[in-house]
């Protein structure tokens, strides 16, 4: 066992230097982090690393490694950390002033940010990609950061349902939701062509999972969304056959797990939100893109994609 293990293993700990990243965000955005958290992890071995976020992510960040979740709801309270305790902070949350300020809060020994009334760093480029966004940041600050390495362990868990397609039905927001129509004649499809189908989402999400599940006329059975954790549902996208989604953390799973995906975006270009190389596939109509991420109904450019296109994607996979 490791140094610092058993009795005394979190008093050692306690007494590590701490480095804290800020990046109190949803799942997807935990995941288009990876490959900053990977490289920090490699660059502060001797540190108590502590990931400051929503705390129903503590399970996802478990599948990172490394990392302690510290619970934080977001900008509007000051992170729950003695000032001055910290050695590195690191700002993975933004460049404004919001997230600058918390930062600033720790006064920590050393500050990896953007640049700011405060700090020297990289200028925020807009453009970005999400992934070479905050690997940029740290390879400006002199640390070896590779964006595609956004793999991420498999949970400890097993499914009851491997080799399934999933379909995931929901999104946080109401500009990224796919008509429960469509869902249906995809699920429909697919189910008569072989696959087993299985329809994900939190418990909010239930309700629209069994809407799309009976006009699919499948057996309700197929609707796990709300019953799965959060370590299940990423072992049940990582032992996938297919899964199709909107850009929500389902389709960033698939990505870190290599499993093929269809992934159809609204609101957020795929251009700095996108899947990394690999077997995924990209739907949106982004001449008509409105980009209101917070828009209560659906942005056209996910209402400009139909399921014969979806089914298409697919079959371009080499799965229907």
């Amino acid at each position: 066992m490791g140094k610092g293990h058993g009795l005394n293993g979190h008093s050692v700990q306690q007494n590590k230097p701490e480095l804290l990243v800020l990046r109190a965000l949803k799942l997807g955005d935990l995941l288009v982090a990876v490959p900053a958290l990977h490289a920090l992890r490699r660059a502060f071995p001797e540190h108590r690393l502590r990931y400051a976020a929503q705390g129903w992510l503590t399970e996802a960040l478990q599948l990172v490694g490394g990392f302690e979740l510290l619970p934080t709801h977001g900008l509007d309270e000051p992170i729950a950390v003695e000032p001055g305790t910290v050695d590195v902070a690191v700002n993975l949350h933004g460049s404004g002033p919001e997230s600058q300020e918390r930062i600033e809060e720790l006064r920590a020994r050393h500050t990896i940010s953007h640049v700011s009334e405060h700090r020297d760093g990289p200028r925020w480029q807009p453009d970005l990609h999400e992934r070479e966004r905050w690997t940029r940041l740290l390879q400006w600050h002199g640390i070896a950061a590779d964006p595609l390495d956004f793999r991420l362990n498999r949970p400890a868990v097993f499914t009851g349902t491997p080799d399934a397609t999933v379909i995931h039905v929901g999104a946080a927001y109401g500009s990224r939701l796919w008509p429960v129509d469509r869902f249906a004649s995809v699920a429909s499809k697919l189910a008569a062509s072989g696959h087993t189908v299985l329809f994900t989402g939190s418990s909010a999400e239930r309700e629209r999972a069994l809407i799309v599940c009976r006009r699919a006329g499948l057996a309700e059975t197929a609707v796990v969304a709300g019953q799965l954790t959060l370590s299940q549902f990423a072992a049940t996208v990582a032992d996938a056959r297919l899964v199709i989604s909107a850009d929500t953390g389902a389709a960033h799973l698939a990505s870190a797990y290599g499993r093929p995906s269809v992934v159809l975006f609204g609101p957020a270009p795929p251009e700095i939100w996108g899947p990394p190389p690999g077997p995924h596939v990209v739907l949106t109509k982004a001449e008509v893109r409105r980009g209101d991420t917070f828009a209560a109904d659906p942005d056209p450019a996910i209402l400009g994609v139909t399921t014969q296109e979806v089914l298409e994607a697919v079959r371009g996979l080499g799965l229907l």
